[in-house]
């Protein structure tokens, strides 16, 4: 198996999966107290070093400004003063959490045989992902409480970020005591991905994290098993029996607005007929001068006067099926419930799906049918996210349907083995 690793063109990067391999099997003998240690002192190194990291991200902005990136993802690129001390409680609040490894789940057979189900880490993890630095940490504080080692091959945008991120992280885990070679990063070269997917013996887990085209890549040239994270596509359906119009378009702006670029933030509406006439001015001006819309024919016709700074397009088909990760709304009006869900089932990407109603039956039809990660009733999609959910932070949301789907944080980075003892048995 690990003969697919002499393929590489980057012995540097040969060498770091040898070491996350080595330095895995050394992490996964320590017990709680020793890996907490670790990311206290990586959360402490991070507060120390946050001016030099403030300065990295600066440097990364001021490049991402000047190729051109648009103003929701250079958001998500951004770090200042408080998304820093959002990092460091990140990580201290997955060191709180119960140790996911090392979970006992025993049982007698017939035979005579004590069967134990235990978790136990996944092994070397490698996250591919986009222009957020605050993955850096997250990543690496549930990999390494997990009992995991970890590869980090962020973008190019973000690279000086990460680097400054990763080298505070192993500056704490050495003052602790603590395993440094438990993470690295991978520089960002053009052939990072295409060695790292194909790194079967090494590597046991790969998660591809950010737009269609690098989870394409990840997914369909992998030797390596993949966790797959999706891109969102997330639509919110506006029901005949929505409780409150305002309190809609409260929950769509939050969804829309508070982050962009984010998967979960929604991006299509679709709006009940029945609805649609008293939803759209409404909507029209908590949108002005702060999003697009992109409508068609008739719930633009509902907005009757479209307000000062309100840019509205007719909406296109290829509307319908675009993550625009940006200040744009496609807006469409249907008929029933069914065809809403028809239409999510159909454009959506399985990530994060929500009904606004005052309907139990039409909400319990929603949730049931609409094929996803994660489905709302009343409430904004903004909150998948495994910090919200209580998993101190998150890998990614997958969107698949094996092993783990939706927020991904400590369990999905286990596995489980099955100790099995006798007293001279045989099987006859």
């Amino acid at each position: 198996m690990q003969g697919d690793i002499h393929d590489t063109k980057d012995a540097s990067l040969q060498d770091m999966f040898a070491s996350l391999k080595k330095a895995q099997a050394e992490l996964a003998l320590q017990n709680r107290e020793q890996k907490d240690a670790g990311l206290y002192a990586a959360a402490a190194a991070i507060d120390v070093q946050r001016d030099g990291i403030t300065r990295a991200n600066k440097s990364d902005v001021e490049r991402a400004k000047e190729s051109g990136m648009n103003e929701a993802l250079v958001d998500r690129l951004f770090l200042d003063d408080g998304r820093i001390t959002g990092i460091i409680n990140g990580i201290k609040n997955i060191a709180l959490l119960d140790d996911p490894a090392g979970n006992v789940k025993g049982w007698k057979t017939p035979s005579g045989l004590l069967i134990e189900r235990i978790t136990e880490p996944l092994g070397v993890a490698a996250i591919i992902y986009e222009s957020r630095p605050n993955v850096t940490a997250d990543a690496f504080a549930l990999a390494y409480k997990a009992g995991c080692s970890i590869l980090l091959r962020g973008s190019r945008a973000a690279l000086e970020s990460n680097r400054a991120i990763t080298a505070a992280i192993k500056s704490g885990l050495e003052k602790a005591g603590g395993i440094p070679a438990a993470v690295e990063l991978a520089q960002g070269n053009r052939d990072d991905i295409d060695q790292i997917i194909r790194a079967r013996g090494y590597i046991d887990v790969v998660l591809p994290r950010g737009g269609h085209d690098l989870i394409r890549r990840v997914v369909e040239n992998s030797r390596v098993p993949v966790i797959e994270t999706g891109e969102g596509n997330c639509h919110i359906y506006v029901d005949q029996h929505v409780q409150s119009i305002s309190g809609a378009v409260k929950i769509i702006a939050n969804a829309k607005l508070q982050k962009p670029g984010a998967c979960n933030a929604v991006e299509t509406i679709l709006v009940h007929r029945a609805v649609c006439a008293g939803l759209m001015p409404s909507l029209a001006g908590a949108m002005a001068g702060r999003c697009e819309l992109r409508c068609d024919a008739e719930s633009k016709a509902a907005i009757a006067q479209i307000p000062a700074g309100l840019v509205v397009r007719d909406a296109v088909d290829e509307d319908w099926k675009t993550e625009f990760l940006d200040f744009i709304l496609a807006v469409k009006t249907v008929d029933s419930l069914d065809e809403a869900i028809a239409h999510i089932n159909q454009y959506g990407t399985r990530h994060s799906e929500a009904i606004l109603s005052g309907s139990l039956d039409a909400s319990e039809r929603f949730c049931a049918r609409v094929d996803a990660a994660c489905v709302y009733v009343n409430a904004s999609t903004r909150f998948t996210d495994g910090g919200e959910f209580g998993f101190g932070a998150e890998l990614g949301i997958s969107t698949q349907k094996f092993h783990a789907r939706g927020p991904m944080g400590l369990e999905a980075l286990t596995t489980i083995k099955y100790r099995v003892s006798g007293q001279g048995h045989i099987r006859k």
